[in-house]
């Protein structure tokens, strides 16, 4: 099975799993580089996957559906461009004879869901949206901070070496604010070198692995003392034993970082 990461927008990746006859792929904000990746790999569309509602995610999802018949699958409790079908959490979907089971993971938008595979070529598969990054999480646009913990403490339970597949490149942006939050996490220092090194050379630094986000990422840490720490140095009434205090102030320090 062949993953791959199209760039469309600025910083978004419309992620794509073919066979080299058919074909998936998850939160098409834009048609066009799906329809070229199609055309260039002589692929055949067989479904959608939808994270959430936002148009960036879903910009593309008629045209294509139009262009292949292929069938779309997504979010129970938003609004995808129908038809689709509704997904939640305990459901699951088969494609290219994959079976991927949903996630509920509210916080950046009130019904977003993830796709796990657990077994994609000898290891786990996570299509989380919005919701995890690489070093960071999505903004709290629609749901609250204990919803954005409870769903990555969920994303986090994953095995170690389950493959995160985010859909913006937004690793250096948020690996510097980690740096601000935990400048002793020697982990973290190296991954940061890595990733700009990969940058340097137009290459994507994802998908992340599991395990890696749960020893550099600070919204996967807000139970580590020097994380909460940080948060209560910017918030000083925050809270430090509870694991959604930290998380708010976190969210709210990475809101104005620069």
């Amino acid at each position: 099975m062949n993953l791959l990461a199209l760039p469309a927008f600025t910083d978004n990746y419309l992620w794509m799993l073919h066979d080299a006859r058919q074909a998936v792929v998850v939160d098409p904000g834009q048609a066009e580089p799906v329809l070229q990746a199609l055309a260039e790999r002589g692929l055949q569309l067989q479904a959608i996957l939808v994270t959430h509602h936002h148009a960036d995610h879903v910009g593309g999802v008629n045209a294509l559906r139009l262009a292949t018949g292929a069938r779309v699958y997504g979010p129970a409790r938003e609004r995808i461009p129908e038809p689709f079908t509704p997904l939640s959490q305990g459901q699951g979907v088969s494609v290219l004879g994959l079976d991927f089971q949903v996630l509920d993971v509210p916080g950046h938008t009130a019904g977003h869901i993830a796709y796990y595979c657990a077994d994609l070529d000898g290891a786990p598969l996570l299509f989380c949206g919005d919701t995890l990054f690489s070093g960071g999480c999505g903004r709290l646009f629609e749901g609250t901070p204990a919803q954005m913990q409870a769903s990555l403490d969920q994303l986090a339970a994953l095995p170690d070496d389950t493959r995160v597949c985010c859909t913006h490149e937004y690793t250096l942006s948020n690996l510097k604010f980690a740096r601000a939050v935990e400048p002793g996490n020697a982990e973290l220092l190296h991954y940061s070198s890595r990733c700009e090194a990969l940058r340097a050379q137009g290459q994507p630094t994802l998908p992340s692995r599991m395990a890696l986000e749960r020893a550099i990422n600070p919204f996967l840490r807000t139970r580590v003392p020097a994380v909460a720490a940080a948060a209560a140095g910017f918030a000083p009434s925050t809270d430090t034993r509870d694991a959604v205090a930290v998380l708010a102030a976190l969210r709210e320090w990475k809101n104005g970082f620069q």
